[in-house]
């Protein structure tokens, strides 16, 4: 074979893997508000650094003829490049070529960078638009996955992965996803589910269609399964960079800097009032939020699921901040079910990856009632407790308002090793709030009163004065300091700046054994 043919051989192979399903099917893609695989790969990463493995990989199949439909890379884009400049691998389905469905080759490809990125401490970023297993091959499709849930695992912790969901995903498909850091979808194009509609309409008898079952909407306000919502493929791939910007490279490295413009000793005044005088009056906590951190700038996590607890991504002194922080605007903060697995999912990944945690505590207790009880509020309430307890990365948390009974104990009270606590002024630090603490404990007394409701407010003021105040909390130690919330910014601060070189550990063991 002479130089120029085997050139043009080459060329020629090249340009079949890079036309995957052909034009028609690209076509259909476009129509249909979706981005073909390669293009959404270039608009991931930075311009030019895109680095393609195994494009000439074929699939082995020689059943239900399948022999007549081979393409160079087998509906696989995979490789690594740079997102701000930083090393990440991606692997993208292209659904233009066998419906994007999972072939013992193309599994063999997401494994390969797997494995580099874990040794090489980089991000893995899976851009997912699959019908599922490779029918055709049978058991190896399905042991395709089961190799690409080991590295999953494997990977959980080491460097952060990410899933986004830009067309469906379905059946074994979904536990890839389900095991990465953060799922990301995009609205009318995606679908999530383990069994479709028309398995559930046979089994069930129920109806529903797959929007409803398993959209971007259901996975990220009812299952919480994702953590972030896109209006279209180009919306979701931004999303990913500036959640990157965030994150470190890997278990290893410090979170990366950012610089700013925000002056360290800024005070904000209008953080005085921002909290109600009456204690039962709902505020956004979201507003304290933006109020202190660098340019207002916080990147919510999971913003539509369990909203009585707020979690996300921010920056102080320049540095990424996880923060977690109880939302009186929704259920008045209380902590039910769903809040306590997202808060605890959320401080995990960021004490794996050194992360700093801020909490901003504004919490009346548990939510009551049977629903919660007899769906395991204790032991899902336990898993918020847990993760605090265990996360040896800094940790400093600020008392807004309330903080009562085992839910002050829970969200990074001074026992679980926080190792900062501030209160505001108008903090309540108690077993209960006063006026349910007045009416057991000065039951009889208020009762034999002439005047009850004159003594029962008295009595709620006593209390307050003498078991709720924070005060009697700083007085044991068990809050660093009462500042004023104009303050609160500056503190965070110089306290993150005393917690850089932190080191804390755990007894020796193979691993807790968390309540799940």
């Amino acid at each position: 074979m002479s130089r120029a043919t085997r050139q043009q051989e080459l060329e020629r192979r090249r340009a079949a893997a890079e036309a995957g399903g052909g034009p028609a099917r690209t076509e259909r893609q476009h129509k249909e508000g979706k981005l073909s695989a390669r293009e959404r790969v270039r608009l991931l990463l930075d311009e030019g650094s895109f680095e393609e493995l195994d494009k000439l990989v074929r699939h082995r199949c020689r059943d239900f003829g399948m022999e007549e439909n081979i393409v160079d890379g087998d509906g696989f884009v995979t490789g690594f490049g740079l997102v701000h400049g930083r090393l990440v691998y991606v692997f993208a389905q292209d659904f233009t070529v066998l419906g994007g469905s999972l072939s013992e080759t193309n599994a063999q490809k997401i494994v390969k960078i797997m494995d580099l990125a874990m040794k090489n401490g980089a991000p893995v970023i899976g851009l997912n638009d699959s019908g599922g297993a490779r029918i055709q091959e049978g058991v190896v499709s399905l042991g395709g996955y089961a190799d690409i849930f080991l590295r999953n695992t494997l990977a959980s912790g080491v460097v952060p992965q990410i899933s986004a969901i830009m067309g469906p995903c379905a059946g074994g498909a979904v536990y890839s996803p389900a095991l990465t850091d953060f799922v990301l979808m995009v609205e009318g194009t995606s679908h999530m589910f383990v069994t479709g509609p028309d398995v559930i309409k046979t089994v069930t008898n129920e109806e529903v269609d797959k929007e409803d079952l398993g959209g971007a909407e259901t996975h990220n306000t009812r299952s919480g399964v994702a953590h972030f919502m896109a209006p279209d493929d180009a919306a979701c791939l931004r999303q990913i960079r500036r959640l990157l910007s965030f994150l470190p490279s890997n278990n290893r490295d410090e979170p990366p800097r950012k610089p700013s413009s925000d002056p360290i000793d800024r005070m904000d005044q209008s953080l005085d009032t921002l909290v109600p005088e009456e204690s039962n009056q709902p505020y956004d906590i979201k507003d304290v939020i933006s109020r202190i951190v660098d340019d207002g700038d916080f990147m919510e996590v999971h913003e539509h699921y369990a909203r009585n607890i707020v979690v996300g991504f921010a920056r102080l002194d320049g540095r990424t901040v996880g923060i977690c922080a109880n939302q009186p605007a929704f259920l008045a903060g209380c902590l039910d079910l769903n809040s306590s697995v997202k808060g605890a999912r959320f401080v995990r990944f960021c004490d794996a990856f050194n992360i700093p945690i801020i909490t901003f505590e504004d919490v009346p207790g548990f939510l009551p009632g049977t629903d919660q009880e007899w769906n395991g509020i204790i032991r899902h309430g336990a898993k918020l407790l847990y993760a605090y307890a265990e996360a040896t990365v800094p940790k400093i948390t600020v008392i807004t308002r309330k903080a009562y009974g085992g839910a002050y104990c829970v969200m990074g009270s001074k026992h679980l090793r926080t190792d900062l606590n501030y209160a505001w002024p108008m903090a309540e630090i108690a077993v209960m709030g006063a006026e349910g603490a007045v009416n057991i404990v000065y039951r009889r007394e208020i009762a034999a009163s002439a005047d009850p409701e004159a003594t029962r407010a008295e009595k709620v003021q006593e209390f307050k004065d003498r078991f709720a105040s924070p005060y009697v909390s700083a007085e044991r130690g068990f809050i660093d300091d009462v500042i004023e919330p104009h303050e609160t910014r500056p503190h965070l601060i110089r306290g993150l700046r005393m917690l850089e070189n932190k080191v804390d550990t755990m007894p020796k063991k193979k691993h807790g054994n968390i309540p799940l």
